[in-house]
């Protein structure tokens, strides 16, 4: 009789807590969305807004919908997701340990006019960290004086991409732990280029690439503890003027010994 009722006092402490858990989800569910708004606000200097957001603290994760950024000072910067889904510890644990295991990012719509915008105050609070990233139905656009003027605009559709552990900086900190990319890159004079990145390598097809890809090892740099928003946005751009000179290259030495094989 005694254990069976010490279970009946254990049944009714759970019950009790994961009741309390979903009281709690609800009522700080509006608020977990400002906060987040305030801290992308606090980091970006920008004026951010989502429409609504969820908190489930028994399954535990955090669902934002309809996040909107802008920034007019020193360029334009913009951008509009549909759905961030943040996966927390369940039952209750996340109300001591506040890390997002996985970021899940759909339907987003980037627009950056100068690196510029990237120039960020040092925020009040640490950069949000997470485990894994994993983006789904992207755009990110950038117009020709953004970072490279010589090369025009830049648009690259993001099908999918999956990046490990990132601390954010910048909207863009994920690509240095990028570790599976599906996308397509256009580029001035109807360029377009299918681009890929599994097991370490890079592989790019169509355009001045032809129909078989060309491929070759992809070293993404390492980014610093000390690195600010400024210092990772130029090690992005130096990433990609190189990436784009070794492309260029291997195509070139692809073609070569085709017509020497001839």
């Amino acid at each position: 009789m005694a254990v069976q009722r010490l279970l009946k006092i254990a049944l009714g402490v759970v019950a009790l807590w994961l009741a309390a858990l979903v009281i709690i989800g609800v009522a700080w569910g509006g608020r977990a969305g400002d906060r987040v708004a305030s801290r992308i606000a606090d980091s970006l200097v920008a004026e951010v807004t989502v429409t609504d957001s969820s908190l489930a603290l028994v399954r535990g994760h955090l669902m934002l919908e309809q996040l909107a950024v802008r920034k007019e000072d020193l360029g334009h910067l913009a951008i509009d997701v549909a759905t961030i889904r943040c996966e927390l510890p369940p039952l209750g644990i996340a109300l001591v340990d506040h890390e997002c295991r996985d970021l899940i990012v759909a339907g987003v719509r980037l627009e950056v006019s100068a690196a510029a915008v990237f120039q960020l105050k040092k925020p009040k609070r640490p950069p949000l960290h997470v485990r894994h990233v994993e983006l789904r139905d992207a755009v990110l656009t950038f117009s020709p004086s953004a970072f490279v003027p010589s090369l025009g605009r830049i648009s690259i559709k993001i099908d999918h991409a999956e990046a490990g552990p990132t601390t954010f900086k910048t909207p863009l900190s994920w690509i240095f732990s990028l570790t599976a990319l599906d996308a397509t890159i256009e580029l001035p004079a109807g360029i377009t280029v299918k681009l890929g990145y599994h097991d370490g390598r890079l592989t790019a097809a169509g355009g001045i690439f032809g129909v078989a890809p060309v491929a070759l090892p992809l070293s993404i740099p390492i980014p610093q503890s000390t690195d600010d928003a400024k210092e990772e946005i130029r090690k992005l751009v130096a990433l990609g003027r190189d990436l784009a000179e070794q492309l260029v290259a291997r195509r070139a030495e692809d073609w070569l010994k085709q017509k020497l094989s001839w």
